[in-house]
């Protein structure tokens, strides 16, 4: 389904289980435990199982019905971090970064309800972290209705960023949706502070086709989306400085940020949600 249509929807709980519903049908097998199911085997359909779990493209093969059987890792933290700083309104083709990452988010919170993991939200906004959604009864509804009402505005200040302590009796799942934008190492510096053995963080880094390509061509004004500012340039004179910078600065970052229990994630505003997910959950 494409992104448009998701947020014409206009209701991010339908939205994130239209898209958990579409990924779920295209995978066979998911190797990961949090947010999806670990495969273990097969055995036959008995009464009073639910006949969704057959798997039906087995039974065109075998004409048997089969189901699965499948482990999950129970009651795992799984915590979704969404960026609220004002690049977040970044918007190309009528879809902005933060209608993206919220759509995004929902998705991964429909599919951990649905294992029964712990669920959690939290925003960065003015570079300081806080819990929107703490983990608990109904946390869930609590976190779509957070999601629907967020809003994205100002820069990252000065001051390094803080962050709730996180316990680390269990294993748990750090899941951040941002554009990874910064001036001073701010995204680098917070990464490598919480990482941990005991923690898997997984980026979500969500670009424009244009930032990425930067194929514009004329006369315009751009703007800073967390200061202000405004400048106005001849796209053609500065096309290959830009691509040049983004291509350095996102290498960069990979870079930075290829340290043990990390991963990161880039996607295009452009991209249909149920695939990204797809590679996040099958990589």
């Amino acid at each position: 389904m494409l992104i448009n249509d998701l947020i014409k929807l206009n209701n991010l709980q339908l939205a994130g289980k239209l898209v958990s519903d579409e990924l779920m049908l295209g995978i066979q097998l998911s190797r990961r435990s949090g947010i999806g199911t670990e495969f273990e085997q097969f055995r036959h359909y008995v009464p009073g199982d639910d006949p969704k779990r057959i798997d039906w493209k087995l039974f065109a093969k075998t004409s048997h019905y089969l189901v699965r059987e499948s482990s999950t890792e129970s009651n795992q933290q799984i915590r979704l971090l969404l960026d609220l700083s004002g690049s977040m309104n970044y918007a190309e083709a009528g879809v902005s970064r933060l209608q993206y990452a919220k759509i995004l988010l929902a998705s991964l919170a429909y599919l951990t309800n649905r294992q029964g993991d712990q669920l959690s939200l939290y925003t960065l906004h003015n570079g300081m972290v806080q819990t929107a959604v703490p983990a608990g009864k109904q946390s869930f509804q609590k976190l779509v209705a957070t999601l629907e009402l967020a809003k994205a505005s100002g820069a990252w200040d000065k001051q390094a960023a803080s962050i709730p302590e996180f316990g680390r009796k269990q294993a748990e799942m750090l899941i951040i949706a941002s554009d990874f934008l910064q001036i001073n190492d701010e995204w680098i510096n917070l990464i490598q502070t919480i990482a941990g053995p005991r923690r898997e963080i997984v980026l979500f880094q969500i670009l424009g086709d244009q930032e990425m390509d930067f194929s514009m061509s004329g006369f315009y004004r751009f703007q800073d989306l967390e200061t202000g500012k405004e400048i106005e340039l001849q796209a053609d004179a500065i096309r290959e400085t830009v691509r040049q910078r983004s291509s350095d600065y996102l290498s960069k970052l990979e870079e930075a940020l290829r340290i043990p229990h990390v991963r990161l994630i880039r996607t295009r505003l452009s991209d249909p949600l149920a695939l990204v997910l797809k590679q996040f959950l099958l990589s």
